[in-house]
Order: C-alpha cells, then sequence, then structure tokens
C-alpha cells in the first residue's frame, strides 16, 4: 500500500491560502485535510463547509474533512455538497453511527471514523467495515502544534492488525504531532495515511522541503 501525506491547512496562511495549497500539491501533497472544530466537542472553532468549497475550487487533490464537532450527522451533508472526498467522524460524538457512516456513502462520500487518545480501539470495531478511513488521533484534539502521544502507537498497531484481520482496505490515518522526527515510528505501527499540519506549512525551508522531509522518513 502506498503511504498518504494529507497537509492540515490548520497550519497554513489564510491571507494566501491558494498559494499554500497549490505550492502543497506542487510540493507532492497527495490529499488535502481540512479540520473542523466548532468549540463545543474540542476547545477551539474553526472552519465551516465555506472553507471546503474553496479549497475545492483551488486543488483537484482529494479533500480530507475532519468534524471535530457535536451531532456530525446535522451537518455532514452540507461538507459533502461543498466538494469533501473522504469525511471523518468521532465516534464520541456520534451515538447513532451506523445510520451516519451509512448516510455519508449515500451521498457520495467516503466515510470515515475517529477516534480520540484515550478512546480505545474496541469502540470502533463494529463499524471497521462501513469505512474506507480510520483517523487516530495522536493528540487531543483541538489544537494545532502540539506534541505526538507515543502510547497511542500500540492502539495503531492493535487497529492495523484488526483491519488486516477484516480485510478492509481502508485508510489507516494518524494526525497530531507527526513530524520527520515521529512519523516513521507510526509507519511502522501500521499507519498509512499522514495527516501534518506545522511541520509542513510552518517549515523553515518551505513546504515541499517539509512534505519531502517526511515522505524520506516513510519510504519502503
Amino acid at each position: 500500500m502506498q503511504t498518504i501525506i494529507s497537509p492540515s491547512i490548520l497550519a497554513a496562511d489564510f491571507a494566501c491560502l491558494r498559494d499554500q495549497i497549490l505550492e502543497a500539491e506542487a510540493g507532492g501533497a497527495d490529499w488535502i485535510h481540512i479540520d473542523v472544530m466548532d468549540g463545543q466537542f474540542v476547545p477551539n472553532i474553526t472552519m465551516g463547509p465555506l472553507i471546503v468549497e474553496t479549497c475545492r475550487g483551488i486543488t483537484s487533490l482529494p479533500l480530507d474533512v475532519h468534524l471535530m464537532i457535536e451531532q456530525p450527522e446535522n451537518h455532514a451533508e452540507a461538507f459533502v455538497r461543498a466538494g469533501a472526498d473522504y469525511l471523518t467522524i468521532h465516534i464520541e460524538t456520534s451515538p447513532h453511527i451506523y445510520r451516519t457512516l451509512q448516510w455519508i456513502r449515500d451521498l457520495g462520500c467516503k466515510p470515515g471514523i475517529v477516534l480520540n487518545p484515550g478512546t480505545p480501539a474496541s469502540s470502533i470495531y463494529s463499524v471497521l467495515h462501513l469505512v474506507d478511513l480510520v483517523l487516530v488521533m495522536t493528540v487531543n484534539p483541538g489544537f494545532g502544534g502540539q506534541e505526538f502521544l507515543t502510547p497511542v502507537l500500540s492502539k495503531i498497531a492493535e487497529i492495523r492488525r484488526r483491519l488486516d484481520e477484516i480485510g478492509s482496505e481502508a485508510w489507516l490515518e494518524v494526525d497530531g504531532g507527526i513530524t520527520s522526527e515521529t512519523v516513521a515510528a507510526a509507519y511502522q505501527a501500521g499507519a498509512r495515511a499522514f495527516v501534518a499540519g506545522t511541520s509542513i506549512f510552518k517549515y523553515p525551508t518551505g513546504i515541499s522541503t517539509g512534505i519531502n522531509a517526511l515522505r524520506k522518513q516513510i519510504l519502503p
């Protein structure tokens, strides 16, 4: 399986968002990650469907939209219609997770499930067959620039084993504290898609160099 680098625009300079996304695309980004926060589930407020629609008009790369919001079922359709290719929702906010994931697929989008660092891997086992993406948070969600939580590596490995056991082709993605120093450990644990914000958009010598610094650590 190939590896995916998904730069998170949470760390981009929004005064020149188009240029930054295009630079990431030219530098080898595979997806563009969009962090949606509501100030309720997480202590921050960020972007809505308008930003997804804006990104859709800038790039043809898949848009990897992560809903860190309460009641995602009330807003999923708006994000799909804005142009999301992958739409991930948290197990912690979704009591009717089966129905919501099926609905996202019915809307023509690839559904994904997310779990926080403190949530056990077993919480998502019953819906793994419904998703195209599993996102494991390697920081507590809400803010960029946090340090990678090493204890989560064992959970990544556990989910990798489970996906392999059921024959799932879903991407196993990690998000939080992903740098050239931490990405290899996440890869070795079984992740194959990597979200990075600060270590790409704030990389001292440029966005494309930041992408390459990650890529060279996870080459087969």
